[in-house]
């Protein structure tokens, strides 16, 4: 594995180091290489000069390709070496808009394929170089700006594709509303589907190779009015699994946590709306707590990642293994730790607090606003409230909150109104000295001001009092009230505020995410 060079490193092997952070690279030199050569080579042209170019590799295992660019161009070949991440990522972003550029716009003549229902014209359609050119043109573009979701959108007269960054939609490209059925064929062939089906929906998977990254990808595809809308999450392997100390949890939260999930029986929640990271965290726990000593099962609807010693199941309810079916089976198979994906209806939690009554350590996810109702929620799915109580030890609350970018964030003026909806007064912070920041947006952010998330945590724990009003069927309130009051838990807005004060995110943002009410 080549080593990343730095200056001295440069030095010692008689070639010069340039930072690419700081040497913005000629757009016109760059242009100088055919783009294939210069992807699969990673050879960056930086600047020219009298006639010579100078370009930079990443280590020695470049030098041959820059003597094939010199007998290319016909120009001589300057070489310094950089960072081999600066190198692909400058040079994706470059030919990857190039690319975006040479595929045919509304302008141009592209058969209009939908009203095409010929099985062989489809698959024709489908393997047209345009298509094919922006189907990889949009995964690779994915991939690099670390998009979550593509969704492919048709209206009446024009055709939008959106990607999903940071928890947030922003459109990417506009191609030709006519290559839309060419395009959803495309799909479905990578995800083995029927492509001639266009009235149903239908859901698949796709599994992609993007540089040296293995990238699987769920696709669903579901009839509109205007045709078929196809939406892709993306599941990058190369980007690993967060470990329990990487999830960002407070000293006090975490601490609280990792006992909770070395208990050796009983049930623990994660709670939160779709994409607030429930997996994430159930995977990282899961990880803290494996030895060669525990059998751990889970099933999992989908397996999104696969965790090394864990036995995982993926639910298939078209043929009958649906998450009941699933955990009955696991029950059986001697297992010390299990994971259930998400309890949907009563036979799963029936089965699940069983579990966890019987010497069982079980994880599982709903979906509720905060920690409390997570309780009052099994209960409406007819969960009888003593068995609730005695196998229930803990739930965790989460949401995703998008952080300041750290390249482009400054001092900012925050509205009293929006400080008062936090719960901030003066006396939290120096008024000559106030902590609040916001991102003006930058070229490491995409012009949003945001780079990254992190967690938001509102952890409960059952204590005997928690179980007594479970029993009695107390509201969510109630319960809330007590955590509070007595566990001195933190509400997911109070984790916000922290945040705020800190400077790492803005109000507003903290309000999008936060169910507005008091703290």
């Amino acid at each position: 594995m080549a080593v990343t060079p730095n200056s001295s490193q440069a030095a010692e092997l008689g070639f010069s180091y340039v930072n690419l952070e700081d040497a913005k690279p000629n757009a016109e030199a760059i242009d100088l290489v055919p783009r294939e050569f210069a992807l699969k080579n990673q050879v960056l042209p930086i600047e020219t000069n009298n006639g010579s170019v100078t370009v930079a590799i990443g280590s020695l295992k470049g030098l041959p390709a820059t003597d094939d660019l010199a007998v290319l161009i016909d120009k001589e070949v300057k070489v310094v070496l950089a960072d081999p991440q600066f190198i692909r990522d400058i040079l994706e972003k470059r030919f990857l808009e190039g690319m975006l550029s040479d595929i045919p716009g509304s302008e141009e003549t592209v058969i209009d394929a939908e009203d095409v229902s010929d099985l062989a014209d489809l698959q024709k359609l489908a393997g047209e170089a345009a298509v094919v050119q922006m189907v990889n043109v949009m995964f690779a573009q994915a991939v690099r700006d670390g998009v979550s979701d593509i969704h492919i959108e048709p209206y009446e007269k024009e055709l939008k594709v959106r990607f999903r960054i940071d928890g947030i939609l922003k459109e990417a490209m506009s191609p030709a509303r006519r290559m839309h059925a060419a395009l959803t064929s495309r799909l479905k062939i990578l995800a083995e589907l029927n492509i001639a089906e266009r009235r149903l929906p239908q859901d698949g998977r796709i599994k992609l190779t993007v540089g040296a990254r293995q990238i699987d990808v769920r696709l669903s595809i579901v009839p509109t009015v205007h045709g078929e809308r196809a939406v892709m999450r993306i599941l990058d392997k190369g980007t690993g699994m967060f470990t329990l100390p990487e999830l960002g949890m407070r000293q006090d939260t975490f601490a609280i946590f990792r006992k909770l999930i070395s208990i050796p029986y009983g049930m623990i929640l994660v709670t939160g709306p779709t994409g607030s990271g429930k997996s994430t965290t159930l995977y990282a726990a899961l990880q803290e707590i494996y030895t060669p000593k525990l059998n751990i099962l889970t099933i999992e609807d989908p397996v999104e990642y696969q965790v090394a010693g864990i036995g995982q199941i993926q639910v298939r309810a078209n043929i009958g293994l649906t998450f009941a079916n699933g955990l009955r089976s696991i029950v059986r198979q001697d297992p010390d730790v299990i994971m259930v994906g998400e309890i949907r209806d009563h036979e799963t939690a029936e089965i699940a607090i069983h579990a966890a009554l019987t010497g069982h350590l079980v994880f599982s996810t709903l979906h509720t606003n905060d920690a409390p109702s997570a309780i009052t929620r099994l209960l409406d799915m007819g969960v009888e409230p003593y068995l609730a109580a005695s196998s229930i030890v803990g739930v965790l609350a989460q949401r995703l909150l998008r952080t300041n970018c750290i390249h482009c964030s400054v001092p900012h003026e925050e509205k009293p109104e929006i400080l008062a909806a936090l719960g901030i007064t003066e006396a939290d912070y120096d008024p000559a000295n106030p902590p609040f920041r916001v991102g003006r947006g930058c070229e490491k952010c995409g012009n949003t001001g945001f780079k990254g998330r992190r967690g938001l945590y509102e952890l409960m724990t059952v204590d005997e009092e928690v179980r007594r009003m479970t029993v009695e069927r107390a509201p969510a309130s109630s319960i809330k009230d007590h955590a509070l009051a007595v566990q001195n838990m933190r509400t997911l807005l109070g984790e916000g505020r922290l945040a705020v004060l800190e400077g790492t995110t803005t109000a507003e943002e903290v309000l999008r995410v936060c169910q507005r009410e008091d703290i």
